[in-house]
């Protein structure tokens, strides 16, 4: 029957819901490029030692494990379109006061300010949730990487808000890491007004999901519609908990990585706006292939595709950290996004699909939560780079990433579109 579901109409509304989110994503994107690009730099100048760099993205860590399970179970109880509008509201906050704090010199300003950022991006990350569980089991990958790729936008939003901001730091005399934050408002209210519009809740479509896909058949239920859903719950099922553990990994490598590299082309001369366009390169690898990776994730199954991902963002950090030469750590970073796509789009659909409607926004929420546990990861760039040189940074993290390998290989295959 699922087979049928396929060649199913998208109804006009949920085509609507999905513009109006896909839309949004171009804020997600960007913000990832700042956390990324500019964080390390801006912890560089206030502290005075690349030692600690680290911590820029190991507050945004913290943020993501404090906002991850919390905006979850808020989407679960009070609806997807409230737990993204408020996320985008505390990301908002986050945003001034690093800028504000960064303008000022005070780093226990900026770190709460990224924080805040970080906390807030979570319920923003509801958005994929929402996006996929308004279709088919079978459609639901495809859907994932839709709105990963849309946010391929942020490649070209973001380093054109940053020449922009150097341009506005010039005629004012603003602090240069500065100015960018400060911008940052500019995409997030109209994002915020766009997800306002849409209707119904995601989450009610997903509940009643054959009334929008008639063939649709829904599997019967294996647990209870309501009560309790924890780590415990989370870890019960054998697919989350591979997803999660793949997941976890991914995201460290990936974090790892993402300090490693503005400090090494700074380290070499590269401009603000050079060190950006790279990182812009390896949004572009997180982003850009994912409707692909997506479709194949439908039609393969998630394991393959997580096996994958897995063995090219180990490749992607021996290559980045093996050479100085700006094209070469360029085209690695960007092996490292396209290995984290593939990890975040099958761990995705693989912990939605086998989730009932009423606990998905806490088990999304749980595997964001569990995989920022890494967040210690990054903070441990700064002396590996410091005492043994950026390729032994590589190595760690080429370890870590394919530590899940063996335990994804066991997992057992599932059938697309199964549930």
């Amino acid at each position: 029957m699922e087979a049928v579901a396929a060649r199913d109409p998208v109804p006009a509304l949920i085509r609507r819901n999905t513009a109006l989110l896909a839309a949004t994503q171009v804020f997600v994107g960007s913000g990832i490029q700042f956390t990324a690009g500019l964080g390390p730099l801006v912890v560089v100048s206030l502290l005075g030692s690349p030692l600690l760099a680290g911590l820029a993205v190991a507050t945004t860590g913290i943020g993501r494990i404090i906002g991850g399970y919390t905006f979850g179970r808020f989407s679960d109880r009070r609806g997807r379109r409230p737990s993204i509008v408020l996320g985008m509201g505390i990301a908002l906050v986050g945003t001034l006061c690093v800028g504000s704090s960064v303008q000022a010199g005070w780093f226990p300003g900026f770190a709460f300010g990224m924080i805040a950022f970080a906390v807030g991006m979570q319920g923003v990350q509801q958005m994929r949730l929402a996006a996929a569980e308004m279709y088919p089991p079978e459609r639901r990958s495809l859907i994932l990487g839709l709105m990963l790729t849309v946010a391929v936008g942020g490649v070209i939003v973001g380093p054109t808000l940053v020449g922009f901001s150097e341009a506005v730091s010039v005629a004012t005399g603003l602090e240069r890491l500065a100015t960018p934050w400060l911008l940052i408002p500019v995409m997030i209210i109209p994002s915020m007004l766009a997800v306002r519009q849409v209707r119904p809740d995601p989450r009610r479509i997903a509940l009643n999901l054959t009334a929008y896909f008639p063939s649709h058949r829904a599997p019967a239920p294996v647990q209870q519609e309501s009560g309790r859903f924890g780590i415990a719950e989370f870890f019960a099922d054998p697919r989350r908990r591979g997803a999660a553990l793949a997941m976890f990994s991914a995201q460290a490598a990936m974090q790892m990585a993402m300090v490693m590299l503005p400090l090494q082309l700074d380290h070499h001369g590269q401009t603000l706006t050079a060190i950006t366009l790279s990182n812009s390169i390896h949004v572009a690898g997180m982003f850009g292939l994912s409707m692909p990776i997506g479709w194949l994730a439908d039609r393969v199954g998630g394991r393959a595709v997580l096996v994958a991902g897995v063995l090219i963002e180990a490749a992607g950090a021996a290559v980045a950290s093996g050479s100085a030469e700006y094209a070469v750590v360029t085209f690695g970073v960007f092996l490292v996004g396209v290995g984290w796509s593939c990890a975040n789009v099958s761990s995705s659909a693989l912990v939605i699909e086998h989730t009932p409607p009423a606990f998905r926004g806490r088990a999304v929420g749980t595997m964001d939560s569990l995989t920022s546990l890494g967040v210690f990861f990054p903070m441990l760039v700064g002396p590996i780079v410091q005492w043994w040189g950026v390729p032994a940074a590589g190595i760690a993290a080429f370890a870590l990433v394919a530590l899940p390998l063996p335990y994804v290989l066991h997992l057992r295959g599932r059938q697309p579109a199964a549930a």
